[in-house]
């Protein structure tokens, strides 16, 4: 059996190793880069501070502060190592499909650039939404609530932590449509599948949108409702790759039909 698994596990850590090269390589680039990176992080917490600044008459403006000794070092480390996973994300998913690919057909395999296009922009999509809509809406609120009795100061480890599990969720999040296909063309999923999980899907996103945006209810939805809309559009695309079958709908109808004749039965005896 280990004879069977052992050329797989060789090209998992070919992979691997290109993949972790791929990383490092790109974290030392954004190291080099990491202040002006830093800078575009922190402009919405900026904002927030200018507005607690404009809102709170008798208080004094907000600031970023750092509490730990060499902790404007490990702000760059993280910084670094955020940016380096966006800009290896194209080599990584590279990656993934070539790993999957021999047991792809031939017109499959060639799917692998709008794979990792697709995938990337769609991860880019769902940071520049986080960036863009979410954090000013969501910094503005939390930072500026109570201003008028209390000095903000933001600790920036805290801070980067923050927008990097924000960042981090919209772009994963983002990526459903990705991984739709991608099982409906292996066929694991068709549409029908994904519609009978419609309403479990709504609950699962909403936990999702609770754990990865801050405690408002307003960032919640802004991360839920694309969410939502990103499944409907998943539905689309795996009925155009993997359509459920005459024979998945005709078991719906009979087990539709079952429920009928068990409701009607228990009306009777009634």
């Amino acid at each position: 059996m280990f004879d069977d698994i052992k050329p797989h596990l060789v090209e998992l850590r070919k992979r691997l190793g290109i993949s972790f090269g791929s990383l490092i390589v790109m974290f030392f680039v954004m190291f080099y880069f990491h202040e002006p990176i830093l800078n575009w992080m922190v402009e919405p917490l900026n904002h927030a501070l200018i507005e607690v600044g404009k809102k709170s008459v008798h208080a004094a403006d907000g600031m970023v502060t750092t509490s730990q000794v060499g902790g404007a070092f490990f702000v760059a480390l993280k910084v670094s190592f955020f940016a380096a996973i966006m800009g290896a994300l194209p080599i990584i998913l590279s990656q993934i499909w070539a790993f999957i690919a021999p047991g792809l057909y031939a017109n499959e395999k060639k799917m692998v650039i709008p794979f990792v296009i697709g995938g990337t922009t769609m991860f880019g999509i769902g940071v520049l939404f986080a960036y863009y809509v979410v954090t000013p809406f969501g910094f503005d609120f939390l930072i500026t609530f109570g201003s008028f009795k209390f000095t903000p100061l933001i600790n920036i480890e805290d801070y980067v932590g923050f927008f990097t599990k924000i960042m981090f969720g919209f772009g994963i999040a983002f990526e459903l449509p990705i991984f739709a296909y991608f099982f409906a063309l292996l066929g694991f999923i068709n549409d029908k599948n994904m519609k009978d999980f419609f309403k479990y899907a709504v609950v699962i996103i909403f936990i999702v949108a609770a754990l990865l945006t801050p405690p408002d209810v307003l960032t919640q939805l802004l991360m839920a409702g694309p969410l939502i809309i990103l499944y409907g559009l998943s539905i689309l695309i795996v009925r155009v790759v993997n359509p459920a079958s005459d024979e998945d709908e005709d078991d719906d109808d009979e087990e539709v039909d079952l429920m009928s004749e068990i409701k009607a039965l228990n009306k009777s005896s009634e």
